[in-house]
């Protein structure tokens, strides 16, 4: 197939959950037809999608887990069950015309910048197609981790991670070992431990767990969202503003950080406190960091499943999966029937990364050698016209992911504004704003609970830095991303060769050769990125 022979889109997404709709539905919004969404499964949704385990639900309110210009006035409980958010983001999808522009079961294998033509080439499932700038939508929860377990391998039971749960595996009277303690995990345990004939809880550490203050909506509620929808606006306005106070507990020094986050505390103690009767087992379930150092986790039922007498909590390091059973480091085998793993999610070195090549060849993974960054979560240098969604320290302790989608939605859809009205073939961030970028990253995290908290997280890389988490309010976040920065870019412009070079004598500077403007161009060009 000839270059003329392949489709070429102005936009191509990849991934169509909350992120990759919501740009979608934005483009449309705005009059843009030219694009195309590329998803590997066989329905939009995403991490909806995939993560149906029993008991799955969202831990943020469903008022404020949601778009700002699309409420849901027919959510049944103040937080909503996987079934829910999945069927919401469907309904979006068809409400805003967005699915006849999905490509469902379209896998991106490779991403190829090419730099001759001054866009992507991307080779999917279903075939191979360019398009002038790349947004990643997949998300940081899209790979499950799987732990390397010496032996895993080798076990003759099941095996399957809660993000692709195996609803036909019966797990009625079996000897189960659930893998990890995370949001996963105290979602499914309460829901599994009652049909298991045996449950051991494989715990690294123990987690911060909190009441869960969850109600039905009432008819009077969902006829008030449903007739005067700025009850329901005003409604997600105020969980916003009090989520986003959480922050507080979380940045800033140690005993300032303790004194904001001491009423938590106490709830999570109390809980833990009456749900908990056995001293030794309430000594395993004690958080020894700081709360907020990992993700905060809500439940009423956890607590009291794993005291049933069916259920095991084990806190010794596993040594060695084997064809029957688990070994921990106290030299004990549990025989085990099938292995559920709560282990997450891979952030750290994402798949697609190593798929991705930029300019010079560079792969994105090699890039990320050997720390992840990317401007403002969503450009790297070295990959022009590609933005990231929820990247590199975009992601949220404290409240809505889809606040940060929205402010990144805002943000990608001024830089195609700036690149359509100046003419731009293509914009990259450059190298030194990165570094300043990453550096005050780095200064910021410092004093926050997620590095300074006394434990290891998802959110940290090898070498203890902060590389998932934006280390202030979603405020802050919102406002730096208003607009599109363009003096931290590289601005190019098509190379037209037959263009006369503007005579020295006239005392200003052309473009360079390949088209490039910036901070090397002259300052008298009114269309010069400043």
């Amino acid at each position: 197939m000839s270059a003329q022979d392949v489709a070429r889109y102005k936009v191509a997404i990849i991934g169509a959950g909350f992120a990759g709709l919501g740009l979608a539905i934005a483009l449309l919004r705005r009059g843009t037809r030219d694009f195309v969404i590329f998803e590997r499964g066989n329905d939009v949704g995403g991490t909806w999608r995939d993560n149906t385990y029993p008991g799955a639900a969202c831990d943020v309110p469903s008022n404020l887990y949601s778009f700002s210009f699309a409420p849901n006035p027919t959510w049944s409980r103040s937080f909503s069950p996987q079934p829910e958010i999945q069927a919401y983001l469907r309904s979006c999808a068809e409400r805003f015309g967005v699915l006849d522009f999905v490509r469902l079961g379209h896998e991106v294998a490779l991403a190829t910048w090419v730099e001759d033509h001054a866009c992507w080439e991307l080779e999917t499932t279903g075939g191979r197609v360019r398009a002038d700038v790349v947004v990643s939508a997949r998300g940081p929860l899209s790979e499950p981790q799987v732990p390397p377990l010496p032996g895993l391998e080798q076990f003759e039971g099941a095996v399957f991670h809660s993000a692709r749960w195996d609803h036909d595996h019966d797990l009625s009277g079996e000897r189960v070992a659930v893998i990890g303690t995370g949001a996963s995990a105290i979602q499914f345990v309460p829901e599994i431990q009652p049909i298991a004939g045996r449950l051991h809880v494989f715990q690294r550490t123990p987690p911060w767990v909190i009441p869960r203050h969850e109600r039905r909506f009432t008819r009077l509620e969902h006829a008030l969202f449903r007739s005067f929808p700025p009850t329901q606006l005003a409604a997600r306005a105020a969980l916003y503003w009090a989520r986003e106070a959480y922050v507080l507990g979380f940045v800033g020094p140690p005993d300032r950080r303790r004194r904001r986050a001491r009423i938590a505390e106490a709830a999570g103690r109390r809980l833990l406190e009456a749900q908990v009767a056995d001293p030794d087992l309430r000594a395993k379930l004690t958080p020894r960091d700081e709360m907020g150092c990992k993700r905060i986790l809500l439940s009423n039922d956890y607590y009291r499943a794993v005291t049933r007498p069916n259920v095991e909590v084990v806190t010794d390091s596993i040594t060695e999966v084997r064809a029957h059973g688990i070994v921990t480091e106290d030299g004990m085998q549990r025989p085990v029937d099938t292995i559920v793993l709560g282990t997450g999610f891979d952030i750290r070195s994402p798949m697609a990364a190593t798929h991705t090549i930029g300019r010079r060849g560079l792969t994105l993974a090699e890039a990320w050698a050997p720390r992840l960054a990317a401007y403002k979560g969503m450009t790297v240098s070295g990959f022009p016209n590609m933005f990231l969604m929820v990247g590199p320290n975009s992601g949220l302790g404290h409240t809505s992911i889809v606040f940060i989608i929205e402010s990144q939605i805002a943000y990608i859809l001024h830089a195609l504004d700036t690149m359509a009205s100046k003419g731009y073939s293509s914009v990259e961030v450059r190298a030194t704003a990165q570094h300043r970028w990453t550096a005050r990253i780095d200064a910021q995290s410092a004093q926050t609970v997620w590095t300074a908290g006394g434990c290891r997280s998802y959110y940290l890389d090898e070498a203890g830095r902060n590389v998932a988490i934006w280390p202030r309010s979603s405020w802050s976040y919102r406002r730096l991303t208003r607009r599109f920065d363009i003096e931290a870019y590289d601005a190019r412009r098509p190379v037209t060769r037959e263009r006369p070079a503007v005579p020295a004598t006239l005392g200003r500077r052309t473009a360079p050769a390949d088209g490039r403007v910036g901070a090397a161009a002259v300052d008298d060009d009114p269309l010069v990125a400043r």
